[in-house]
Formats: C-alpha cells, structure tokens, sequence
C-alpha cells in the first residue's frame, strides 16, 4: 500500500489516507487495512491503545472516505488525542459534493443520529431509537447545475455524521450509496461517495499547535471539472 505520510513525529503520525481502504479489520479479518500497514511499518504500534484490533487508531474515516487521519504512536499521546477528541479540541473540515442547491447557503445541523433498527451499519436521525448528540457547521462553496460543493465541519464525532446530516435535509452526499435517495442523479465515473477530509488543526502532545490541509484527490478533481464542462450553466462561487 502507498499512504502518503503528511507529517511525522515521536508521538504522532498524520497520514492521507487513500479511498477503499478500511482502517481496521472487521469481524471478517481483512488483510489489506490502514492497521496491517501500520502494524508492518511501525511493529511497536500494537501495543498502542485499548483494542487490538485498532492500536493507535483514535478516530476514523470510513471506507470510501479519503484525506487527513492522525494516528498516535504510543499511549501517551493515544490517551492525550483521545481526551482531545473528547473535548471536541480538533477542528476538522471535510468537502462533500451533494446533491441539488441548499436554500441556506451555511448552516448547523443539529440533530442527533442513532443506530438504524433495519440496518445494523447505517445510522439515522429518527426520534424512534435512541440517538446521540450530533452537530455539523456547513457552508457552501461552489454551485453547479445539479449539485454543491459543501465545506463540512463536524462538531461532534458519531458515524457517518456528516453523511446522515447532509441527507436528512434533502442534499446527500454524490455517490453515497447507503444514504441516498431514489433517483438522484450521479456524476459520471464517480465510484464512491464525494467526501474528502481536507484540513485538521491540532495541538501536539508537546503544547505546539499545527494546521494540515491537502487537496483533493485526483479521482474527486476530474468529476469537479466534469460536471463543470457538461454543465449548461456557468460554474458559480458562493461567499
């Protein structure tokens, strides 16, 4: 596996993590996961954390999300990140293509999500099983024929957060298979959900505060300019 180190220290790592990769064996015991890699590169990782089957591992992407993890590298600095997250101390922000254009050009979601009883892996915003509290900030970036490029900025850690808030008000997220809805439109070539996990600012367990952002990846940019040049309308910016 090829995953770009962003940045590298005695305590952490921050990688870019590449789309159609799990982060950590399931109950099927995948092979090929961000955690074999680590284990192989950095063999001392499996001492790290609270579960063997995710040392080091203190929050996740899903599968088909790609962009900025951090992961610790010793127990220090695992239980320092997981208190951070804890106290919502990291700011992340994602970009996710969704479908349609929002009336409300930024906005906060709040709505809390829970386990969905028909679905074991899907989540849902439904006053019927019990939930937890979930919180998104949203804005909108650019505006295209039949779909908006989303700045997400999760406020709170639940799973598929940002891919259940963005669908619970009528724009889910391009490509998502799971949360989408009966004939929505899909751009051509798009073989995973548009989300991309663009920028983190962290402070280290050494005090020093640090900002990370990388750009979109290649699979994501080409449907951006696709969309773009089959478009009737003129691509437009949104402030």
């Amino acid at each position: 596996m090829r995953i770009p180190i962003v940045y590298e220290n005695e305590d952490i790592l921050i990688i870019n993590k590449p789309a159609k990769l799990l982060v950590h064996p399931t109950n099927r015991r995948e092979k090929n996961t961000l955690v074999n890699w680590l284990i192989d590169k950095y063999p001392k990782i499996k001492e790290v954390g609270e579960n063997p089957l995710r040392p080091g591992i203190v929050h996740r992407l899903d599968k088909d999300t790609s962009g900025l993890m951090v992961i610790a590298k010793n127990n220090k600095s695992f239980f320092y990140l997981k208190e951070q997250f804890k106290e919502r101390k990291l700011n992340k922000k994602y970009l996710a293509l969704v479908i349609g254009q929002l009336k409300e050009k930024s906005g906060v979601i709040n709505k809390a999500i829970g386990r969905s009883p028909k679905k074991g892996t899907k989540q849902t915003v439904s006053p019927i099983v019990p939930r937890k509290e979930a919180i998104t900030e949203y804005r909108v970036i650019k505006e295209y024929q039949n779909y908006s490029l989303v700045e997400a900025i999760p406020k709170t850690g639940r799973m598929h957060q940002i891919r259940v808030h963005m669908s619970s008000i009528g724009h889910p997220i391009a490509g998502d298979e799971q949360y989408k809805f009966k004939r929505q439109p899909c751009p051509k070539d798009l073989n995973r959900h548009f989300l991309h996990a663009s920028y983190l600012k962290i402070q280290l367990p050494n005090g020093e505060i640090k900002k990370f952002e990388v750009e979109l990846p290649n699979d994501l940019e080409k449907i951006l300019k696709n969309i773009n040049q089959k478009s009737n309308l003129k691509m437009q910016d949104v402030t």
